[in-house]
């Protein structure tokens, strides 16, 4: 049951990938945020009356940290997917997990520094080789040159990500809902979104801004992808931490790299994407690095001694 909630988890993010590229077409970047972020507040507060919960929370500085390195990894990243075909766009993002390794063990060298020494464990070094021999097979082929501080963005993301996930892990351990978690980043994301359109707006003269809302009233299939992109990623979440609870969180961590595979085959079905091969073996070795990283996140050891110091 934990794989299939899994499966279903990066099924539904991909989905949400392909919203976001399409909504690109029409929407703005800080658009398509508030747009997740709404429905993702709307969501978890349904979910929270449901459970009977409460919003009330003592972890203030905790969620202003996960929301502030959210919002910006999920603004570059849909930025990126704008620019760049979707499974390169998400392949690059899904360099977190090495990210987290690296940053977890930089953490514990830093805090036992003068003691024993500390060596870099052969797993890590190997995500760590792997990841960056697969980016640079993934890119080198494929990539025009314009398009490489696009990649370099959906890289970024992945590191901001990496900073989220590992706050997120923080208040997990002392005991914070993950409905609360979700709600409060979900808050963040929606008044972050408005703030950019806001902005975009004082930028734009007066005939631009009323040709644009006008534009955007009308248009059906667009407001049906922003709608998409908020309740794919709300549903994919909820199964993302139902798989976690429920068993080996390796195992989800693994399976979570599916959605790899399901953005590649997305890509190939409604944007014709032809890769070379050097691409695709470039993207199994970023799937397989990131599995290596799992596996060194998952130590019991270097978890505890882990702390994000925020």
């Amino acid at each position: 049951m934990q794989a299939l909630w899994m499966l279903g988890a990066t099924f539904l993010f991909s989905l949400m990938g392909v919203c976001v590229k399409l909504a690109s077409e029409t929407y703005s970047t800080a658009e398509i945020v508030t747009w997740r972020g709404a429905i993702g507040v709307l969501g978890m507060f349904l979910l929270m009356r449901w459970q009977r919960g409460s919003l009330r929370s003592t972890m203030v500085r905790g969620h202003m940290w996960r929301g502030i390195f959210g919002v910006v990894s999920l603004w570059l990243w849909f930025y990126s997917i704008s620019k760049l075909p979707l499974s390169l766009s998400v392949t690059l993002s899904y360099m977190s997990s090495i990210w987290v390794a690296v940053i977890l063990f930089v953490q514990s060298w830093w805090k036992h520094r003068g003691e024993d020494v500390v060596h870099l464990p052969a797993n890590l070094l190997w995500s760590i080789l792997l990841g960056f021999v697969g980016v640079v097979m993934l890119l080198r082929p494929t990539i025009r040159a314009d398009q490489i501080p696009d990649s370099m963005v959906a890289l970024c993301s992945g590191f901001v990500a990496a900073l989220a996930y590992l706050q997120v892990r923080q208040m997990g351990v002392a005991g914070e809902p993950e409905y609360r978690v979700v709600f409060y980043f979900s808050l963040v994301c929606a008044v972050m979104g408005v703030l950019g359109q806001l902005f975009q707006f004082n930028v734009l003269s007066e005939s631009q801004t009323l040709a644009h809302q006008q534009r955007h009233l009308f248009d059906v299939k667009g407001l049906a992808l922003l709608l998409g992109v908020g309740v794919f990623a709300t549903i994919a979440q909820l199964a993302m931490t139902r798989s976690y609870r429920l068993g080996n969180p390796l195992v989800a961590a693994n399976l979570q790299y599916v959605g790899i595979v399901f953005t590649s085959a997305l890509d190939v079905m409604i944007w014709n994407l032809n890769l070379s091969w050097i691409s695709w073996l470039g993207i199994a070795v970023i799937l397989c690095s990131g599995m290596i990283a799992s596996s060194f996140n998952s130590q019991p050891s270097l978890n505890n001694q882990a702390e994000l110091e925020l």
